[in-house]
């Protein structure tokens, strides 16, 4: 395993040489690389706790077998053949956990993240599904901790929402989420079906990191601001006044509008958010596609319109198509409980990164 320590010992000087310019005056007074090292230096320690733990396992497992090599004492022999098979246990173990410490990490992962849900085929039956999903989600982010804020909603014509859209904080968001972007598809029979026959309807499921300004400098030249006054519930206020704000990038042509902060001010402050995050994101999936092209990636497609699961309630099911996962607990799942496959995504991802790292 020369290879694994040479690749630790690479990251060691890494990490003692961040660790150096993160306290270099110059450094913290440039305030866009101070935060790009704090990050590196966040990452790297955990992989440089690790090389101590394996470098001292090494030296350990060296002492035992070169004491072994000399002892005459019996009892001693015995303590040294102990320790070593002991740490030839350990030793594979710790090395399965350094190969996936190593995997090259999304660099986006620790961001806060905005999910947008929108009603796709299947008209009103669509929108009720949204609604489903949103209540799906937001129950897991409470079972997380996280924070949740909305940003945009446009309800139903019956019942449901047509699209909404908001905001998770907390730790490690993205890196959770990222991998639910896609087409979500439901087979049911609708409320609205007097025959009692199964419909299939879908809605699509975008994950954004949330980007901040050092991540992407929005220029307000090229963005065009209106306000309107907001519609649906909301209270009094709501009509009174024209505190929704819609901002147009003119560049791209993207449109982003936030009308569910009670003023002008905190829904321009969102939606300046959102219209940043979504212009990374485009940034992001240019560069993706670049990668792409060289190798294709079994779970994080890209493809925002790739069929990715399908909820099956006359089966109980949820299947991801992705990595073939069928679970038979959709009522648990539907009331937050999607750890599981969340984690399971996880793993088909990493096990593909090792795959391309041996390749």
């Amino acid at each position: 395993m020369s290879d694994l320590l040479s690749k630790l010992e690479a990251i060691h000087f890494r990490f003692v040489e961040v660790s150096k310019m993160i306290t270099d005056p110059d450094i913290i007074s440039d305030m866009p690389r101070f935060v790009k090292l704090n990050k590196e230096y966040r990452d790297l320690e955990s992989l440089d706790q690790t090389y101590q733990k394996y470098n001292l396992l090494l030296g350990n497992l060296s002492s035992a077998k070169a004491l072994l090599e000399v002892e005459q004492d019996v009892e001693m022999r015995e303590m040294a053949k102990q320790e070593i098979d002991q740490l030839e246990h350990e030793r594979p173990i710790l090395e399965e956990e350094i190969k996936i410490l190593l995997i090259p990490k999304d660099p986006e992962d620790d961001k806060n993240a905005i999910l947008e849900l929108r009603a796709g085929t299947g008209g009103d039956e669509a929108c009720i599904f949204v609604e489903d999903i949103y209540r799906m989600y937001t129950m897991y982010f409470k079972s997380m901790g996280w924070n949740v804020e909305l940003l945009n909603s446009s309800e139903g014509s019956v019942k449901g929402y047509k699209e909404i859209s908001i905001e998770i904080t907390g730790n490690g968001i993205y890196g959770a989420l990222k991998f639910e972007s896609g087409v979500h598809r439901v087979q049911r029979v609708p409320e609205t079906e007097s025959q009692g026959r199964v419909h299939t309807s879908a809605i699509t499921v975008a994950v954004l990191p949330e980007a901040e300004e050092v991540d992407f400098e929005l220029d307000m030249n090229d963005v065009r601001k209106d306000t309107f006054r907001a519609s649906g519930a909301g209270g009094q206020h709501i009509n009174k006044t024209e505190s929704a704000i819609r901002l147009t990038h003119i560049p791209s042509g993207l449109v982003v509008e936030c009308q569910d902060g009670r003023s002008q001010h905190k829904n321009l402050e969102k939606a300046i958010s959102v219209l940043r995050s979504r212009l990374y994101q485009l940034e992001l999936d240019r560069i993706h596609d670049q990668r792409a092209a060289q190798r294709k990636t079994l779970v994080s497609t890209g493809d925002r319109s790739a069929k990715i699961r399908t909820y099956n309630y006359p089966q109980g099911r949820i299947t991801d198509h992705r990595i073939n996962k069928t679970m038979y607990n959709l009522n648990v799942f539907m009331n937050g409980d999607i750890q599981e496959m969340l984690d399971a995504l996880k793993m088909a991802e990493n096990a593909e990164k090792l795959k391309g790292q041996t390749a």
